[in-house]
């Protein structure tokens, strides 16, 4: 089986977005648990395009994209459900990564970094906001992951197309985006003050019209979001 029957797959479930990485490139990066890649060679990244209207029109908006948010979290939970099992079916191992999970001793990260692996699978680059801006979509999607010992071809991380913009740092609404340059996946917090962040989202989260830890405005600001909605 090829990485293009795992992609049309990928495609009927209703996925935007797919790669595959080499997981070789990114395990130095913080797992939980700590030898969750060690039976797995592959990682792969889908997304699912969230809708322009909830980020044009932030922040009023952010009341139904808390409920966005959640209904693409449960998409792509069910989309790397059901590619896990059909990797499974072929012989192979397969874990499924939930799209949205922090967990307490990791300092608002997850079990693996879906944006690390996406990178890593040629998808998009990380941008100054840390989020994962692909070339299509810009950063306007969620993410999942299922990790493989399938022997799949992989994409490879492509250079970052930021350049000199300064939107989503000039309007984060908590300044906690720091005007860096880099080109690999970063040390986040020497470029971005994630406690600062995670307050105002649990501000949002506390707040019964919004209900979920989202704030979009770095999302919205991104040129690489709008490309497609202007150029069609």
């Amino acid at each position: 089986m090829q990485s293009s029957d795992i992609e049309e797959y990928a495609k009927r479930l209703g996925a935007d977005v797919f790669g595959v990485a080499d997981l070789d490139l990114i395990r130095d990066y913080p797992v939980e648990p700590p030898g969750l890649l060690d039976s797995f060679t592959r990682g792969i990244t889908v997304g699912v395009r969230l809708n322009d209207g909830i980020f044009d029109g932030l922040p009023e908006t952010r009341p139904l994209y808390g409920r966005q948010y959640q209904v693409a979290n449960d998409r792509l939970d069910q989309i790397a459900f059901e590619l896990a099992r059909f990797i499974e079916k072929s012989g192979y191992r397969a874990l499924p990564i939930p799209a949205s999970k922090v967990l307490k001793e990791m300092h608002w990260r997850s079990f693996i970094s879906h944006k690390a692996i996406a990178r890593a699978a040629g998808v998009g680059w990380i941008g100054k906001s840390l989020l994962l801006i692909t070339r299509e979509h810009g950063p306007r999607i969620r993410m999942a992951s299922i990790l493989t010992d399938m022997p799949l071809e992989t994409g490879q991380p492509v250079k970052r197309r930021c350049g000199r913009c300064r939107e989503c740092v000039d309007n984060c609404i908590v300044n906690a985006i720091s005007d860096s340059e880099f080109e690999d996946y970063p040390v986040r917090e020497e470029v971005f003050d994630v406690d600062r962040c995670a307050e105002k989202l649990q501000e949002f989260a506390s707040d019964p019209d919004i209900g979920f830890m989202v704030c979009g405005i770095c999302i919205k600001v991104c040129p690489w979001g709008k490309r497609k909605k202007e150029s069609g």
